[in-house]
């Protein structure tokens, strides 16, 4: 784990799959981030399922959190490129296509996350088992300061 003073440079390890919640008008709520097992010291986290409540934590705050049951739920990642068996993997897309996935995903973004002057925040979060995982690795890698 990375430490710093600045929570912005704090990396957070392991192997993560990330998702896109979306709430009953459409609107993308926010993203999370859920751990994926290791297939040793650590289990995976439960995947997000619509209409299933799920806690959603800030990933450095303890008082931050959300419960969210998604109307829907998007896997925000696909394995494209495999360099152990052979390079890419499935269909690529074209430029058009890509520029066409991008356009779309904007526009199912409420208008206040992107206006211009005073945007709102888009958030995004880890689940509660990924939390708990990172501030365990926080607390075991701290150095504690020693007083005489």
């Amino acid at each position: 784990i990375k430490l710093s003073q600045d929570l912005v440079k704090v990396l957070i390890p392991g192997r993560k799959m990330a998702y896109r919640l979306y709430g009953e008008k459409g609107w993308p709520l926010l993203d999370v981030m859920v751990g994926v097992g290791d297939g040793g010291t650590r289990e995976g986290d439960p995947v997000p399922t619509e209409g299933e409540r799920m806690l959603c934590r800030h990933p450095f705050v303890e008082q931050k959190r959300v419960a969210v049951t998604a109307k829907r739920v998007e896997r925000l990642h696909h394995v494209v490129f495999d360099g152990q068996n052979g390079g890419a993997i499935g269909p690529q897309s074209t430029l058009a296509e890509a520029k066409q996935h991008v356009a779309e995903q904007l526009k199912a973004m409420r208008p206040d996350i992107l206006r211009h002057v005073n945007p709102a925040e888009y958030k995004v979060s880890v689940s509660d088992g990924l939390f708990k995982f990172l501030h365990h690795l926080w607390q075991t890698e701290t150095p504690v300061v020693e007083l005489a």
